[in-house]
């Protein structure tokens, strides 16, 4: 590798972010519920893999093969945790218990075989699989865990949104006031922007009887999608100025 295969944390890393986890529930939504829900899913797994490929491909952090990467585990993410709710019968807070399990499952692996969960340290193969592991983990938790406020319960989706905004507020105050070790902060905001996003990209989609604005999947999705388009553009012209400079 030439170095780091992931961005820097910014402003901009976290508008990404949040950006592509509503994307990844919208479009997820509207794939099940326009074809096949297993046609979907495979569909998914199958843009995840290639993503992914692409992604362990490049030698450095290229900003369009990243994140549509992280497109592509936000959707599949979203449809695997509404797969085990809707299709096992699952319920939200017992499927999210076991993705946090799954979670801390890669943060030990990780942290045995490295020695730190800095993603600043992800330079070599099986770091960036640890990472990449992690972060579809963070996905499916993120989706249990807004789908569990969302309808178990019953805070609907604005409420849940504002709930997960003012908990990863206490978190960056915590980590402000030197409270949160860095490395522990990123990721409890990590996993939280996950029901963030996609608890408002839901407001914004559904109908207006189940709490929403009524704008539908589709659009909202194509939305988002031209919305991540334009700030990754925006981040690779800046990446190669900085580069020059």
């Amino acid at each position: 590798m030439d170095g780091t295969k992931v961005p820097e944390i910014t402003a901009w890393f976290w508008a990404a972010k949040v950006l592509t986890t509503g994307m990844g529930e919208t479009t997820s939504d509207f794939m099940v519920h326009q074809i096949d829900p297993a046609v979907a899913l495979g569909l998914g797994g199958c843009g995840l893999v290639a993503s992914l490929v692409l992604q362990f491909g490049v030698r450095r952090y290229i900003p369009w093969v990243y994140w549509l990467a992280v497109v592509m585990v936000s959707i599949f993410g979203t449809m695997a945790a509404d797969a085990v709710h809707v299709v096992l019968g699952v319920p939200y807070l017992v499927s999210g218990v076991f993705f946090l399990v799954a979670l801390s499952v890669v943060f030990l692996l990780w942290y045995r075989s490295e020695k730190t969960l800095s993603i600043h340290s992800v330079d070599t193969r099986r770091r960036e699989a640890y990472y990449w592991a992690a972060v579809l983990a963070t996905f499916a938790l993120g989706t249990a865990t807004g789908d569990m406020t969302a309808y178990t319960l019953d805070f609907g989706y604005l409420a849940s949104g504002g709930v997960f905004a003012a908990v990863i507020c206490v978190a960056a105050l915590g980590y402000w006031r030197g409270r949160l070790g860095a490395i522990s902060s990123f990721w409890f905001a990590y996993i939280l922007t996950r029901p963030l996003g996609a608890s408002f990209a839901d407001w914004t989609a559904v109908s207006v009887d189940r709490g929403g604005l009524g704008w539908g999947t589709g659009p909202v999705s194509l939305g988002l999608a031209v919305c991540i388009a334009a700030l990754v553009t925006y981040l690779s012209i800046a990446g190669k100025r900085n580069a020059s400079a």
